[in-house]
């Protein structure tokens, strides 16, 4: 896959690190900008790039909270690499409950980073498009049209919320989704549910997709992903 000219945000208020995540993320072939706070990234058109690079620890507003207000009062679900100089359980567990494609602690050398750019690229982008029909991975098809699992050709019928998981999962394939990010994108805000409810949702997904079913994975502590 050719990721050269993807578009990449880069959201730090470290100006010297600022400047050499640019060079050498331009020097791969992708196309880069940079912001010194949150608060000029949200002035920004967030939507027209492939992934934001977003340090954590910043002045008013942490990467954290950026991430939090893109998700879910934005509806913006650009893949993101948070930095941060923490590496806690903690810390972890909240950038993954975020959204999170990937992680790096401070220090890190730039090989380490622009690997982990090109993975997430390369992850993020297979198999999608804005207007596709279908998303098709191996024997499975999801109609997008007819909100429909199609698996060798057979029709499977599925609940609007079971269709909405699987949909944001096989879109996002092998990013981890926690109960509470799935229960805001796909619940909203309105209705008032539990975890548990994403639990049973997924048990019958995984009974649909039949031998597939196995490739809908739990990552114990974080939350859910789509594997193959």
């Amino acid at each position: 896959m050719d990721l050269k000219g993807k578009k990449i945000l880069i959201v730090d208020d470290e100006e010297d690190l600022c400047e050499i995540l640019q060079y050498n993320l331009s020097n791969e072939g992708y196309k880069t900008d940079v912001a010194h706070s949150a608060e000029d990234a949200l002035k920004m058109s967030l939507t027209d790039y492939d992934l934001l690079i977003l340090d954590v620890m910043m002045g008013q507003m942490s990467g954290f909270k950026l991430a939090d207000k893109l998700r879910k009062e934005m509806n913006i679900n650009v893949p993101v690499i948070f930095l941060t100089a923490k590496d806690t359980e903690n810390d972890l567990l909240t950038g993954f409950s975020l959204g999170a494609d990937d992680y790096i602690t401070k220090p890190f050398s730039i090989k380490e980073l622009t690997a982990r750019v090109k993975a997430v690229l390369k992850r993020t982008h297979t198999g999608k498009s804005k207007n596709q029909l279908f998303l098709k991975f191996n024997e499975i098809e999801l109609d997008t049209t007819r909100k429909r699992l199609i698996i060798n050709n057979e029709k499977t019928e599925l609940t609007k919320k079971e269709y909405e998981i699987l949909k944001l999962l096989l879109e996002n394939q092998s990013r981890v989704f926690s109960r509470e990010d799935i229960l805001m994108r796909v619940w909203g805000d309105d209705v008032i549910v539990t975890d548990r409810t994403v639990d049973v949702n997924i048990t019958r997904l995984r009974t649909k997709l039949g031998k597939f079913g196995q490739n809908l994975k739990n990552k114990t502590g974080y939350g859910y992903f789509f594997e193959l």
